[in-house]
């Protein structure tokens, strides 16, 4: 379809006496007691650009997209169904995850869809041994014979934004494997889709150990869906306004 693309991306007598000083004896001690300071962000505004940059502006399989170099982000609410085709029934834990999202994420709405065909974007939670045959079936659609990766996202996205995503997760190796792959295909399915070994606070590193929405995470999210960035836009058109989108998001992390 003109104008589309697709995009992949592969972790106390006196009781009396004592009661009536109590009073004063707290308000003494909230007068005296030192205001503390509050909690600096261990992310700067540099780092967070930086991280921005290296997730939004490319794609772990770049030959397989259009325009891998643009922000790729939803611009309507994002619906999500799971198929829960593994023995295991994962659907619990996605919709959790589906729900922390939409608390996380300002400036997107995130909802659990009724159907498949009232979904935007398809979760598939399979076994390994189904792993190939719902990738090639249900997710590729050029007839190719190979099935990439541990777990894999695609993205199919146009000018006015993400028109749908569909991300495949596997049940049986283990809890760690599959959370980090719930987060990280999820998460890149929503448009930062890229990888890189120096983000050692994300998920969007194939060598960190992480499986959950960090907070690292959300604050990238919350940049990606500032207002003031749109689908579409290049890195030299948001190169001024992503450090006050850094400083912004910064804030709103959970």
């Amino acid at each position: 379809m003109a104008g589309t693309a697709p995009g992949f991306a592969f972790f106390g007598s006196s009781k009396s006496v004592m009661f009536r000083l109590l009073p004063a004896l707290l308000l003494a001690f909230l007068i005296l007691s030192p205001v503390p300071a509050a909690t600096a962000s261990p992310f700067s505004i540099p780092e967070l650009t930086d991280a921005f940059k290296k997730t939004v502006f490319g794609l772990e399989y770049r030959s397989w997209s259009w325009r891998p170099y643009l922000v790729k982000k939803y611009s309507v609410p994002v619906r999500i169904y799971v198929h829960n085709l593994a023995k295991q029934d994962r659907t619990h834990m996605v919709h959790q995850f589906i729900r922390d999202m939409d608390v996380k994420i300002s400036g997107l709405k995130v909802e659990i869809a009724a159907a498949p065909d009232t979904a935007n974007f398809q979760v598939y939670v399979v076994d390994r041994a189904q792993y190939q045959q719902v990738v090639l079936k249900d997710i590729f659609d050029k007839g190719e014979k190979i099935a990439p990766g541990r777990c894999l996202v695609r993205v199919i996205s146009g000018r006015r934004g993400i028109k749908r995503s569909a991300a495949v997760i596997v049940s049986d190796e283990g809890e760690f494997l599959f959370r980090r792959c719930m987060v990280e295909e999820i998460l890149q399915g929503l448009g930062p889709m890229n990888d890189d070994d120096s983000l050692v606070h994300s998920v969007f590193n194939d060598e960190s150990r992480h499986s959950r929405f960090t907070v690292f995470d959300q604050i990238l999210l919350n940049m990606l869906y500032d207002p003031r960035i749109e689908p579409g836009m290049s890195l030299k058109q948001l190169e001024t306004l992503l450090p006050q989108i850094a400083i912004d998001a910064r804030s709103r992390a959970r």
